[in-house]
């Protein structure tokens, strides 16, 4: 393949960044979408220079042109989606979380290895700039020292609507699956970078709020790892935070100040010392990674990235399900 073909399903607001670093990424074009609306669709196959859109699910896999598949649909749509391409013998990039459950994620990642086709959890924090040229540098030198604590926020007020994507129970709404993922993806990557694996935690606490709906509206977690170390996160769509990341060492500590989720800068303060800002700036908007690697696994024949492997995404999932266990979250179709 000189040119990577992507389908694209869910033409919504973060298809629109998916797209749009396709656009402008070389080697590589969206060749067709696909919505339930097909006016919705066309509009934005248009804007992006696709080649078709589609209302048919079948059609689009039945495609020879399409290379790849990402899928951005509300997360109750995925596993449906997902299944499908694999079934239909077409690579898959899909949307965090990859499905909302480790129930339901186990059989997909088995198929994907049964076929043998390439399925990523599109999880682009862990692509980003500031996180593998900059901190992951710090972390394994140990420039803070030993590792001592993790804390970060994910927080913004949203209106409560109880048929709205982040409210609707049928739609696996909630604070933990649209945004808390990253925390609990980053704490990982974190442990990954500082002890060379994560271990699992020897206790996960975790306390929230609920909507009128039973969804998860906030979430106030605590794992506890050997050792002493700590890793506390809050997410919510119900309030506001600083929505930064600290780590925390022995000799210093490591913060992204803003939005550390889509981080563009990293601050190193040593204790007694002066602190050290670095920047690390976007190629185009931040999805490019994830993209990226995503075409070069496909093109290698793997059907895992090792940046971002299925066994990642299976061990987030797990942590997520415990956590709504203790909230009494729980979805019509589990």
């Amino acid at each position: 393949m000189t040119e990577f073909a992507w389908a694209l399903v869910g033409p919504g607001k973060i298809a629109r960044r998916f797209a749009s670093a396709v656009q402008q990424l070389d080697g590589t074009r969206l060749h067709s979408v696909l919505g339930r609306d097909a006016a919705r669709a066309q509009a934005f196959a248009d804007e992006f220079s696709a080649a078709r859109s589609s209302t048919d699910l079948a059609a689009l896999l039945a495609d020879p042109a399409v290379d790849g598949v990402y899928v951005a649909t509300p997360h109750s749509e995925h596993g449906e989606i997902v299944r499908a391409c694999l079934e239909a013998g077409k690579p898959v990039l899909c949307e965090k979380p990859l499905v909302p459950g480790l129930a339901q994620a186990e059989p997909l990642v088995a198929l994907a290895r049964e076929r043998g086709l390439f399925l990523m959890e599109a999880v682009w924090t862990r692509f980003l700039p500031v996180y593998n040229e900059v901190l992951q540098g710090w972390l394994r030198a140990q420039l803070i020292g030993e590792l001592r604590g993790i804390q970060s926020s994910f927080c913004f007020p949203a209106p409560y609507q109880s048929g709205s994507r982040l409210f609707d129970p049928a739609l696996a709404g909630g604070a933990l699956l649209d945004i808390g993922i990253y925390n609990l993806t980053v704490t990982r990557w974190v442990l990954q970078q500082a002890l060379g694996a994560c271990p699992e935690p020897l206790v996960l606490r975790a306390e929230g709020v609920l909507a009128p709906t039973g969804v998860d509206q906030r979430v106030n977690a605590t794992l506890s790892f050997p050792g002493g170390l700590v890793s506390q996160f809050i997410c919510g769509i119900d309030g506001s935070s600083d929505n930064a990341l600290h780590i925390l060492g022995t000799r210093g500590s490591i913060t992204l100040p803003h939005n550390f989720w889509q981080a563009t800068e990293a601050r190193l303060q040593l204790h007694g010392e002066v602190p050290q800002t670095v920047a690390a700036p976007f190629r185009i908007n931040g999805f490019e990674g994830e993209i990226e690697e995503a075409m070069r696994c496909i093109r290698a024949g793997l059907i895992e990235s090792p940046r971002m492997p299925h066994a990642e995404s299976l061990a987030t999932l797990a942590w997520m399900d415990e956590i709504r266990r203790q909230l009494g979250v729980r979805y019509p179709f589990e």
